[in-house]
């Protein structure tokens, strides 16, 4: 089939089986195309949790599928891509949370959505990228142990100084991976361009940002700055996505290889095999449920 019997055939085939499909930012953009909501990780999640479908798929990574389920755990919970995964989300374990405890017993561990369930269920809240300042702010508690995203940690701290913050050593490869040599290109190539910059990237990169924010919030930025050329310092979804939004404006992405390989094996194929056949369902075990359900929960009320 080509693509547009392939997105007509996803089409049918959500209102036959009364399904939700979900799509994040990053995904190709003929997957956002046919899906019924398109946000960051944890926007999805409550989407599911508030649908009346009972069928979710979530075209994105395995934390996403598993935050899904883990709002929605009566309802089925399909991934189109079963190895998708997320490096980030596979730094940290249990185990090292257990042991980050035993270092600074006096310390709230607050985790970055981008991590598993498990580690959810072992932590005292979770947060988002947009909400991390907040969320650090208002918890009670003087020490804050922060996995797994050291960068995103060391944002966070250095804006939250009255506390202490011990951080786990966890980074997003693609994000990491941009250094301040690769802005200083950037910005000779497009001198009159604006920075805005995702806080999972280095101290060195954010330190030249105009903008820091979340996927959500660089979209935002974008749609209201007045600025008419922006630099995109986050993965080549974004640009992609701006660039067809905002055809009066001129983005561009800090580096060619922006790129998250596990985002992009979400294709429109995999997402009409798994409707199809309905395969790759997100299960976890009632503890994990239980325990990462409250530290959202926490997040949500704090």
């Amino acid at each position: 089939m080509d693509y547009t019997e392939i997105q007509e055939r996803i089409l049918t085939l959500k209102k036959e089986k009364n399904a939700l499909v979900m799509a994040h930012y990053y995904v190709p953009l003929e997957v956002q195309d046919v899906a019924d909501a398109v946000g960051d990780s944890f926007a999805l999640a409550k989407k599911a949790r508030d649908a009346e479908q009972q069928l979710i798929v979530v075209c994105g990574v395995r934390f996403m599928g598993e935050s899904a389920k883990i709002l929605s755990p009566d309802k089925k919970v399909l991934l189109p891509a079963e190895n998708a995964g997320c490096p980030m989300a596979d730094m940290v374990t249990p185990e090292d949370v257990a042991a980050l405890r035993a270092a600074h017993p006096g310390a709230a561990v607050m985790c970055y959505v981008n991590s598993s369930a498990a580690v959810k269920a072992v932590s005292d809240v979770c947060c988002t990228s947009s909400s991390a300042l907040r969320i650090a702010r208002a918890l009670d508690a003087e020490e804050i142990i922060f996995i797994p995203d050291r960068n995103l940690g060391r944002f966070v701290a250095q804006q939250v100084p009255e506390k202490t913050f011990w951080l786990h050593d966890g980074y997003c490869p693609v994000h990491n991976a941009v250094t301040a040599a690769d802005i200083a290109d950037a910005k000779n190539s497009h001198p009159s361009a604006v920075l805005a910059a995702h806080p999972e990237c280095r101290e060195e990169v954010l330190a030249y940002a105009d903008f820091i924010g979340s996927t959500a919030e660089i979209l935002a930025f974008c749609r209201e700055t007045e600025d008419r050329e922006i630099l995109i310092c986050t993965e080549s979804g974004i640009v992609d996505r701006l660039r067809r939004e905002l055809p009066e404006k001129r983005i561009y992405s800090v580096t060619a290889d922006f790129l998250c390989e596990d985002m992009k094996k979400i294709t429109a194929e995999r997402l009409l095999a798994c409707l199809e056949q309905e395969r790759f369902e997100v299960t976890l075990p009632p503890e994990e449920l239980a325990g990462a359900r409250a530290s959202l929960d926490r997040m949500v009320a704090l």
